[in-house]
């Protein structure tokens, strides 16, 4: 052989050696969060159906909610960094496939619901929507600083989505005959969104709520009621509406994002063919209700006021 075709062999190897690099799909995980609770958030659980086309396929502690269609799927949320390889495992071993989902919607962007959307959108391809404020948060890979988890220091990043579209009160997002509601339920962040959706076995139609948290956890010297003069503004009453909201929607399922919240995996796991714990008209109602209860503590305490003896606890982190 001369020197002249080894040469072309070469590169053309080269040339080759570089499409195949360009076509190597990007990972399904980036860096992931150490945090206390991290580890028992992102166990592995079985997904399983939750009614009609509405499957649970997020972990242990962190909800991810698929909703299918033949003309293709939507997905809620996408929990830690680490959690992405999970939830793709759990749409595959349902017989789904993560290239069919078109749009990923968030609830909050905290790093435990948001962290692997960046990575569950390059796997996807899908639009990435969120409301206005969630989606700066998206797009920074951290808290703003209006956000009552907001810590200067340490400072938690995730992965950035390099491209969000909006959503606000009210608005549709449609894929096929799949339509899904926004509403705005700010308060534990200041983007904090709540969506709702009809899904149907046979006649049957259900109101599924995918509820935003409601818990006043704040960091810091943080205070829903406000600083004052030139500090950060009271938004207790907008909390207090967003809890409103959520208990007079519509919901005959509700999942929260953190399923433990309304023992989303145990009624699963007690459902029988004549009994599903997971459908209960008045879970709303309690939701909002423990969220009320919670919120009224950490007012009363931010006021200095004297506390009922029956006051709930304290609000847990996230």
């Amino acid at each position: 052989m001369t020197l002249l075709a080894k040469l072309m062999l070469a590169t053309v190897a080269t040339m080759a050696a570089g499409a195949v690099q360009a076509k190597t799909p990007a990972p399904v995980q980036d860096k992931p969060v150490n945090c206390d609770s991290c580890k028992e958030w992102n166990a592995p659980v079985k997904p399983f159906n939750v009614f009609g086309n509405t499957w649970y396929v997020g972990t242990a502690g962190l909800s991810a909610v698929l909703v299918t269609s033949p003309q293709g799927h939507i997905l809620l949320d996408g929990a830690l960094p680490q959690s992405a390889p999970l939830i793709i495992a759990n749409i595959q071993a349902l017989g789904f496939r993560i290239e069919d989902v078109k749009v990923i919607l968030n609830s909050h962007a905290h790093w435990d619901h948001a962290g692997g959307i960046a990575a569950l959108q390059r796997a996807s391809g899908a639009t990435v929507m969120a409301s206005a404020s969630g989606a700066l948060g998206l797009q920074s890979g951290t808290n703003g600083k209006d956000d009552p988890q907001y810590q200067a220091n340490p400072v938690v990043h995730v992965a950035k989505v390099r491209k969000v579209s909006l959503v606000g009160e009210g608005d549709t997002v449609k894929v096929g005959p799949l339509t899904l509601t926004a509403h705005m339920t700010p308060g534990h962040t200041p983007g904090g969104t709540t969506w709702t959706w009809t899904s149907c076995e046979g006649d049957r139609c259900l109101d599924v709520v995918y509820a935003d948290s409601l818990n006043p956890y704040a960091s810091g010297d943080f205070r829903y009621t406000g600083k004052g003069k030139g500090g950060s503004p009271d938004i207790s009453a907008s909390f207090e509406a967003s809890i409103a909201k959520v208990a007079a929607l519509p919901c005959d399922i509700i999942i929260p994002v953190h399923p433990g919240t309304t023992d989303v995996l145990g009624k699963a796991a007690r459902r029988s063919g004549t009994d599903n714990p997971l459908i209960d008209a008045s879970a709303c109602r309690a939701y909002a209700a423990e969220a009320g209860g919670l919120l009224a503590k950490r007012l009363a305490k931010e006021r200095g006021e004297v506390l009922p003896l029956d006051a709930k606890g304290a609000a847990h982190a996230h």
